[in-house]
């Protein structure tokens, strides 16, 4: 087993487009958190003499901020653990892992194994350069950073967790849809532009208000505690690890998915 791991590593870190797409994410991370950041920071400032008043919770705030790294910017790891999968498959490498490894599960649970430490860089990436800029920016206005805040530490700490589980889904997902173009495009609607408007639509219709938190999007900021569309009135998260499980639910039904349907048949 550890062969095939060590194998996968390597598939990954021989090419360039994991690190392309890490630098891409943390300029996609800072721009982002600064954007929002310096809305909420500068609020006052911003809307006049007539600005509503901001937050009144300082610890509401920086962990809205600080979460924002998760809620904008899991596009990128989940992106990468699909292509852990879909890329065999446009180029067709996938017949000769196949033949080394015929265990398909086997080759399925390294996969998700090995995308794991570069999830990691990219979770430390994001919310390095996360904290960074909203800390920056909270410090910029008067605020307090609250970095010094358990609460706030706990936040970060599980917001980077949320970010390498994503990539775990990325690999389910990958599996179910082997098509890399099909699976990219259909990443990128979702996570940018259908579950958004889901996530803000159903917090207006009471009896859907209880779904919006079970959204994969919804579940990953749940870890961090507190989310930008919640702020903004987007419905209630769950608790932290139950938004862990919601998330890691959908990686191994996605994954069984592409079990049962994609790595049982003949692929060659």
């Amino acid at each position: 087993m550890s062969a095939v791991i060590i194998s996968e590593i390597r598939k990954v870190s021989s090419t360039r487009l994991w690190w392309i797409l890490l630098l891409c994410m943390a300029v996609g991370v800072a721009f982002m958190t600064g954007t929002f950041a310096f809305t909420l920071a500068f609020a006052d400032q911003l809307g006049g003499a007539d600005a509503q008043a901001a937050p009144a919770d300082p610890l509401a705030t920086a962990r809205t901020i600080y979460g924002l790294p998760v809620s904008f910017g899991y596009v990128f790891p989940v992106i990468l653990g699909a292509l852990m999968v879909t890329s065999e498959f446009r180029h067709r490498t996938i017949d000769t892992t196949l033949l080394l490894e015929p265990s398909r599960l086997k080759v399925i649970a390294a996969k998700t194994l090995a995308v794991v430490p570069f999830a990691v860089v990219y979770a430390v990436t994001a919310m390095v350069v996360g904290v960074g800029v909203g800390a920056g920016l909270l410090a910029l206005a008067g605020d307090p950073t609250m970095l010094d805040a358990t609460g706030v530490q706990r936040s970060i700490a599980m917001g980077a967790l949320a970010l390498v589980v994503w990539a775990i889904v990325g690999v389910g997902f990958g599996c179910a849809i082997t098509n890399q173009v099909i699976v990219i495009v259909a990443l990128l609607c979702w996570t940018q532009l259908v579950e958004p408007i889901l996530r803000v639509a159903f917090a207006f219709v009471e009896p859907l208000q209880g779904v919006a938190k079970f959204l994969p999007g919804a579940a990953g900021d749940a870890m961090v505690g507190g989310s930008f569309y919640t702020a903004t009135g987007g419905g209630d998260l769950l608790a932290p690890w139950a938004g862990m499980a919601v998330l890691l639910g959908y990686a191994v039904v996605a994954a069984l998915i592409g079990w049962l349907v994609t790595f049982r048949r003949d692929i060659s």
